[in-house]
């Protein structure tokens, strides 16, 4: 299921949770800074489980905030992981995995800390990052949506 909504109006802004957005088929959510960026696939939209975001905090003794993760849709209950390549539904709107999200050196310096390098993250977020996904119907989704994969 969905358990928080991200967005950035512009590139290294901070994040903002909503409730409820509208996603297009094509383009990803409106109002976030990759609205319309469809020069190579998996640029719509991105997610990332909230069971990795605790592995995290829980492994390398951080509080690290799901906002920081820089990615759009915090999910509960789905191994993202398995969804590369695959086509899944949340509420009427459908999307296809298309590759996983792995982490920059932005995100990596970013969640550095006086314990942790931003290699080290970037490392500790390998294949754990998250799924980057074209969007491939037009429509809204709501924190508590549940995710359907075929």
């Amino acid at each position: 299921m969905i358990q928080a909504i991200y967005v950035a109006k512009k590139a290294k802004q901070a994040q903002i949770g909503i409730d409820v957005v509208k996603v297009d088929a094509g383009k990803g959510i409106v109002g976030d800074r990759n609205y319309g960026k469809c020069n190579e696939a998996g640029l719509n939209i991105t997610f990332v489980e909230s069971e990795e975001i605790d592995a995290f905090n829980t492994n390398f003794g951080q509080r690290l905030e799901a906002f920081s993760t820089r990615r759009n849709i915090v999910t509960q209950g789905v191994r993202l992981n398995q969804l590369v390549g695959k086509e899944f539904t949340i509420g009427d709107v459908r999307f296809l995995g298309v590759e996983l999200c792995e982490p920059c050196s932005f995100l990596g310096r970013s969640l550095a800390s006086d314990s942790l390098t931003a290699p080290q993250v970037v490392k500790a977020w390998m294949q754990r990052g998250g799924l980057r996904a074209d969007v491939l119907s037009t429509g809204i989704l709501r924190v508590g949506m549940a995710i359907k994969v075929w």
